[in-house]
């Protein structure tokens, strides 16, 4: 699913209350790392990561695996957080995904 720019607009401002429920640290991230977040976004569609100050990894970094390993796209970047999002498979959890359809 191709954004445009007030359908990513909607999701910063739908993620702005969130806290974040993903941590990245010292042990870096892996494909099980990306597949639980994957699972996460199944059921949330939208969701923060924090990467923490530890961490060996950059931020742009983990922003180019997700998007070469992933379907799932960041759609914020502000210094350790990112903001993801991923349209679920599960017509049941699709609340954020429909309202994004309608812009």
């Amino acid at each position: 699913m191709k954004l445009r720019g007030k359908q990513k607009r909607f999701l910063r401002s739908q993620a702005h209350s969130m806290k974040p429920i993903f941590q990245i640290g010292k042990e870096g991230i892996n494909q099980q790392w990306l597949n639980e977040v994957s699972d996460a976004l199944e059921k949330r569609e939208l969701i923060k990561v924090n990467i923490l100050n530890n961490s060996l990894l950059e931020p742009a970094e983990v922003e180019e695996y997700i998007q070469e390993n992933s379907n799932i796209q960041v759609i914020q970047k502000i210094g350790h957080v990112l903001v993801l999002f991923k349209r679920s498979n599960n017509k049941n959890y699709r609340e954020i995904s429909n309202q994004v359809a309608k812009i």
